[in-house]
């Protein structure tokens, strides 16, 4: 992965979409603004005690789409990616939690992040373009 993805990624302001499902196959959707790239291969989200945790816990498999709209109105000016992802790692309590909330208040605020169930790494495993017509990722964003 690159510098230029986890710039694109962190960018603000941007929602995106996480999507999961449980181990019968059953998907879920959410829109969330607050996944951070840490590092060149690492993704960090905070999580309430919601349907995306619960099926996390089930299906370490997530995905998360990020869309932007682009130049005149046709679909193809809109850019994105599509960042394929697979939970290494989840704190309820404990010091990474804890950090994670701390660092997280002095941005937010304490009442953000009262909401805050976990904090789960995950590892990327493909990055893939919005639309796919057999361009690579960088060609894009």
């Amino acid at each position: 992965m690159s510098t230029r993805l986890m710039d694109y990624f962190n960018k603000q302001p941007r929602i995106g979409i996480l999507g999961t499902a449980n181990r019968e196959g059953k998907v879920n959707a959410a829109v969330f603004g607050s996944p951070r790239m840490v590092d060149e291969k690492t993704v960090v989200v905070a999580l309430g005690e919601n349907r995306t945790f619960e099926y996390l816990q089930e299906n370490p498999n997530a995905v998360f789409l990020i869309v932007e709209r682009g130049e005149g109105e046709t679909l193809e000016g809109w850019k994105g990616l599509r960042v394929y992802l697979r939970m290494k790692e989840c704190a309820t309590s404990g010091d990474l939690l804890e950090s994670y909330k701390r660092e997280a208040a002095r941005v937010l605020g304490e009442e953000a992040v009262a909401t805050i169930h976990a904090v789960v790494y995950f590892e990327i495993d493909e990055v893939r373009p919005l639309i796919d017509v057999g361009q690579g990722w960088e060609e894009s964003i």
